[in-house]
């Protein structure tokens, strides 16, 4: 797959509600919400994905990441399957996870899973992202 991952973030505004999770050396990061409404710029460090919401902001340096992961798994609470996408440094650890968000425990929005299954199957279980070009 010779895809950037701006145009990965582009469809992943099909996923619906997702968990945004960013895990430091001394704290971890959740938030709920979908990826909508990105913009773009281009700074010394990186060309960054952005994105403004009621309660949070979103900067992904995309020239950072390595890697993009499809998983599954089993819920820590409940017994249902988790979806995840996780985008990975260059030492191959999360920069950032994107889990598919439920309702109530393996209650996902209609569509959702279908769609994660779709990005999975067009871009495959873990992809190297091209280098974005021009913002």
């Amino acid at each position: 797959m010779t895809a950037n991952l701006k145009e990965f973030l582009e469809a992943c505004t099909t996923l619906g509600t997702l968990r945004l999770i960013v895990t430091s050396s001394a704290a971890v990061l959740e938030t709920k919400g979908t990826i909508e409404k990105l913009f773009y710029a281009e700074l010394p460090k990186g060309k960054y994905a952005n994105m403004h919401k009621d309660l949070f902001e979103f900067h992904l340096n995309m020239d950072a990441i390595k890697r993009v992961k499809f998983e599954t798994g089993e819920a820590k609470r409940g017994n249902f399957t988790t979806y995840a996408i996780r985008f990975l440094d260059e030492k191959e650890e999360p920069a950032l996870s994107a889990f598919l968000q439920w309702g109530k425990p393996g209650e996902y929005e209609p569509g959702q899973v279908d769609a994660w299954q779709a990005l999975r199957e067009k871009y495959g279980e873990a992809w190297e992202p091209a280098p974005v070009e021009a913002l």
